[in-house]
């Protein structure tokens, strides 16, 4: 079995045995499977590529195609106790909706995303004056799926207006854990567990 992305590892080793999981941006299902084969949790997806799905589908696993922005009201409230959405926050056109749609559908919800105030893209706009093209994101600014340019500190301020509980953060670089400490600065990338 292949070995997950570092924020989706976190994520694995935080889900309960036996839970209920919606992985809202599942893409080809790599942590649905683990979630399944290593913990037997009772996963469902949902995605936007097509392509992704038929991946996810051809693994066995329960996925549909669909858009978070559109159509997370259609599941019911509490009907989970896990909302994940991985590396998705920032392509979605109302962020803070998706974000109140999966604390309503789960009981927590993680959420992990690319930290755009990490010390090398600041100084990649500082030097270059241009948006950065990185190995974490390869895109050229026009044609990025990254709608919203989301920090650590942005994020840990809408927790704070919405008066949503986070019950866990995690921190990494180089896809190894980080500190806390100046994580805005340091991170590369960031998870949190979170509840209303």
């Amino acid at each position: 079995m292949s070995a997950l992305r570092p924020d989706l590892q976190i994520i694995a080793e935080n889900v309960t045995a036996g839970a209920r999981v919606l992985d809202v941006g599942c893409g080809d299902g790599a942590l649905m499977a683990a979630l399944r084969d290593r913990a037997g949790v009772s996963a469902r997806g949902l995605e936007l590529n097509p392509t992704n799905v038929s991946a996810a589908v051809t693994r066995g696993l329960s996925v549909i195609q669909g858009d978070a922005d559109t159509d997370l009201a259609d599941y019911p409230s509490d009907s989970v106790d896990y909302a994940i959405l991985s590396q998705t926050l920032q392509t979605t056109r109302a962020p803070h909706l998706v974000l109140e749609e999966l604390l309503r559908i789960g009981r927590q919800a993680f959420v992990s995303f690319p930290n755009f105030a990490h010390w090398r893209i600041r100084l990649s706009l500082l030097t270059q004056g241009r948006m950065p093209v990185t190995r974490l994101l390869p895109e050229s600014w026009y044609d990025t799926p990254n709608i919203h340019h989301v920090s650590i500190d942005d994020f840990r301020d809408l927790i704070a207006s919405r008066g949503w509980t986070c019950d866990g953060e995690w921190f990494l670089s180089g896809g190894k854990p980080t500190a806390r400490g100046m994580a805005n600065l340091l991170a590369e990338h960031a998870v949190f567990l979170l509840r209303r």
